[in-house]
């Protein structure tokens, strides 16, 4: 292991070992670095379990903080190269949304990164990561986009990277920021100062695509860290006049100036 990572000299070859995921793992922990320095000065974090470790970079990096981590992953090849890359450490195979997990036990810190979009039942497997989490829990997902609480169900690659089914529900942050509160969190958290990548941040001609967030039982005081309340929701999918849709005002139109104007309309917002 080096001093800034939880890896060293990592073998070639996996699609984990990519640039892309190189400089994504050392922005995130250098946030993560941050908050748990902080926390752990007033705080007893000692164990911790890493949800969907894929091949051991953060299992690593919390054995190099002083835990006592479990790392678990649902791809049996990514749970032995993890055993291989960082033996310091124990890992087994489990699939999050599998009950199975909370026979593990409870830990001061459960550690979900990269995960939760790649799941079909990602609300199950968040009620199991708190069934999990003692003190704290760590989640960074990528975000679909919009600000409603919601999901969106997305097929993904044929890649190792992916989901096991390659099938995911994609939440919005705001949907993510609900499961916490709706699984029993009392409080959740946005960081302060997301990491220094730019998925994380808005840009001239892009939008964010990831987000880490934080959640527990009890109030957190630091500032690397943000509280933000439960997301609601003024629409109601069974009310036909809840958020009617912004073409609703044509539908009238057509039927007092004809379909051809509707149609040319239609066709100029469809361009622009």
């Amino acid at each position: 292991m080096n001093q800034q990572g939880g890896l060293a000299q990592l073998p070639q070859g996996r699609i984990f070992d990519q640039s892309h995921y190189e400089l994504l793992n050392t922005a995130r922990e250098k946030r993560v670095r941050e908050l748990l320095g902080e926390l752990n000065a007033s705080a007893e974090l000692r164990s911790a379990i890493d949800v969907g470790c894929g091949i051991g970079y953060f299992s690593g990096l919390l054995h190099s903080l002083g835990f006592e981590v479990l790392g678990v992953d649902g791809r049996g090849e990514n749970s032995e190269e993890a055993k291989r890359r960082v033996p310091e450490v124990r890992f087994a195979v489990c699939n999050a949304e599998d009950p199975i997990l909370l026979g593990f036990g409870s830990f001061d810190l459960v550690f979900c990164f990269g995960l939760l979009y790649h799941l079909e039942n990602p609300l199950l497997a968040i009620r199991h990561l708190k069934e999990l989490t003692k003190h704290l829990l760590l989640v960074e997902s990528v975000i679909f986009p919009g600000e409603e609480p919601t999901m969106a169900l997305l097929d993904e690659g044929q890649t190792e990277d992916q989901g096991m089914n390659h099938v995911g529900f994609y939440p919005t942050e705001a949907c993510l920021i609900k499961l916490l509160y709706r699984v029993g969190f009392s409080h959740v958290y946005r960081f302060a100062n997301m990491p220094d990548h730019p998925e994380y941040h808005w840009g001239r001609t892009t939008r964010r695509t990831r987000t880490m967030l934080a959640a527990s039982t009890k109030p957190l005081t630091t500032a690397q860290l943000v509280s933000v309340s439960e997301p609601s929701t003024s629409i109601k999918p069974w009310d036909p006049s809840s958020a009617a849709p912004k073409l609703g005002a044509l539908h009238k139109l057509e039927a007092s100036a004809g379909k051809s104007l509707v149609k040319a309309v239609k066709r100029i917002i469809s361009e622009n």
